[in-house]
């Protein structure tokens, strides 16, 4: 049932279904709503590669326009989550590259991180053991992340040579567990354990290991059958009012709050709360 009486917007091109997606450099599933990503090289504790990089960048770009994914699930396949690059594919190749090579490959890992921050659908990280360097930043630019107390998260870069400041780890991380806490992690590129990032608020919640993929993916579920044209607003503002002031934050949460206030699924809530019932969403 509609309760506005416009036509649903459905230009041409515009949406896509992804059930059937079939990724060359790790796994993907749909499953009610929710995209699980797996990496998936457990031999090698899932490192991330030229290839899977650009694929992942990719692929979080398409999703903005998918119609059968409201949440996605971003997981290691075997015990651990992900090792960061692939020393043998990434590291020695990029110690003979130019600097023109060096910042395109830069760049490249920090358009993936943008593409995670500019979908719309909610992202879970689920995070068993080893989560480290470039895999630390998946978690971090993951919006909730659930972890095991076996876990280690480590933003490692300074351990090669490099700085903290890789892939936007100097402006999230500080936004998530305060910046002292981030300073001492980026300048050591020591290991967090499990309990220690939950009391630091890294993690949402720990889990058991052999549950934490099924209660991200439960966790997720429940966001895909809620509003999700309203998450999709409150995962921009959480963006963009980063960048704003008091003021100008207000003036965009009156307007992206009015924006949701003229979708179904606000009639939708208005009218199951006056049937005493449970608003059943559907996105617009």
């Amino acid at each position: 049932m509609r309760y506005l009486p416009s036509e649903a917007q459905q230009l041409p091109g515009n949406r896509a279904s992804f059930s059937q997606h079939q990724p060359q450099h790790f796994l993907f599933a749909v499953d009610a709503g929710v995209a699980t990503i797996t990496l998936n090289r457990p031999e090698r504790k899932n490192p991330l590669t030229f290839d899977s990089y650009a694929e992942l960048r990719d692929l979080f770009r398409a999703l903005a326009y998918a119609d059968d994914v409201k949440a996605i699930v971003v997981t290691g396949a075997g015990e651990n989550f992900c090792s960061g690059g692939d020393v043998h594919d990434i590291i020695g190749p990029l110690t003979k590259l130019d600097m023109p090579g060096l910042l395109a490959f830069t760049r490249m890992t920090g358009d993936l991180v943008k593409a995670m921050r500019a979908c719309p659908q909610p992202i879970v990280a689920a995070i068993d053991g080893v989560c480290a360097g470039a895999g630390a930043i998946l978690a971090l630019s993951s919006d909730i992340r659930y972890g095991t107390a076996r876990s280690k998260t480590a933003f490692l870069f300074t351990r090669v040579g490099l700085a903290g400041c890789d892939m936007g780890a100097c402006a999230l991380l500080p936004r998530v567990i305060g910046q002292g806490r981030a300073a001492e992690l980026l300048y050591t590129g020591r290991s967090l354990g499990g309990e220690e990032a939950e009391r630091w608020g890294f993690f949402n919640r720990l889990c058991a290991p052999e549950s934490v993929l099924a209660d991200a993916q439960t966790f997720a579920a429940s966001l895909a059958s809620g509003p999700t044209f309203a998450h999709g607003m409150t995962k921009k503002m959480l963006q963009q009012e980063w960048n704003m002031g008091v003021d100008e934050a207000i003036e965009a949460e009156a307007q992206a709050q009015a924006i949701c206030m003229a979708t179904n699924d606000f009639h939708r809530a208005y009218h199951a709360f006056v049937a005493k019932e449970k608003p059943q969403f559907e996105g617009n």
